[in-house]
């Protein structure tokens, strides 16, 4: 079954990567931020993107939560499978293979999404959190690898041609674009700072509940679209949800 990228613990005390060069990934992770979300998570549904070996999903599920768990990675998909399997949590999750992307067409919202460690691997993240924003009733659980820089800027709603030199500032939202690979992984494509994360969530329709931990948002569903906005417009467009009109 591997190799591994979730160190797993299981009952009878074997863990699927103890060596793992991050520690006890992600236990310790999942320590941040168990505290933020409901100890009972019965009747709640929870979509689970990217996840990999599963490890989110099944402390999700223990919580009473009915998990949808998907990622591209039939190998991470089989991990999740045979895990749920042998902990006796295969009745409350379901596996699926599938892109971000896919979920524009799907008409299944969650209470929960759970979307860790996944942003940074899409050539189009604002697009995914737009499509994530429209199927989130409650919480959205967020996390991206970031760049170093101040946690602060003075959130301008317009600037001038002129002062364009605002925009190289340290705090303005940014992201770099990752040309070649970071760690020899070429699917990592966009790392934001921390105030372009936050404006980022903003603008998909997120505010921020907490930071329980560095580059971990916990967030809550807001209502802001207008559908006559043309922002939605180009959401249709970019998903294909819109129908091309002879003029």
């Amino acid at each position: 079954m591997g190799p591994w990228f979730h160190n797993i613990h299981l009952e009878n005390g074997i863990q699927t990567f103890p060596d793992h060069p991050l520690g006890d990934f992600p236990l310790f992770k999942w320590r941040d931020i168990a505290s933020g979300i409901p100890s009972d998570l019965s009747n709640w549904s929870v979509l689970d993107i990217g996840c990999n070996a599963g490890f989110y999903s099944f402390e999700l599920a223990k919580r009473g939560a009915q998990v949808t768990a998907v990622d591209c990675d039939e190998h991470y998909l089989a991990q999740a499978k045979f895990i749920a399997q042998v902990s006796g949590l295969s009745s409350s999750i379901v596996f699926k293979k599938m892109q971000i992307y896919d979920l524009a067409s799907c008409k299944e919202s969650y209470d929960m999404i759970w979307f860790m460690g996944v942003l940074y691997h899409l050539r189009y993240p604002l697009l995914a959190l737009d499509i994530i924003s429209r199927h989130i009733k409650k919480m959205l659980i967020f996390q991206t690898m970031t760049m170093p820089d101040c946690d602060y800027y003075e959130n301008r709603t317009n600037i001038s041609l002129e002062e364009r030199d605002l925009l190289s500032k340290k705090g303005w939202p940014k992201m770099a674009f990752i040309e070649h690979s970071i760690e020899d992984d070429p699917t990592n494509w966009w790392v934001p700072n921390s105030t372009a994360v936050k404006a980022l969530l903003r603008e998909c329709g997120f505010s921020l509940l907490s930071n329980p931990a560095h580059e971990i948002y916990i967030c809550k569903k807001t209502n802001w679209i207008d559908t006559k906005d043309a922002r939605e417009e180009e959401y249709l467009a970019a998903t294909g949800l819109s129908k091309c009109r002879d003029l």
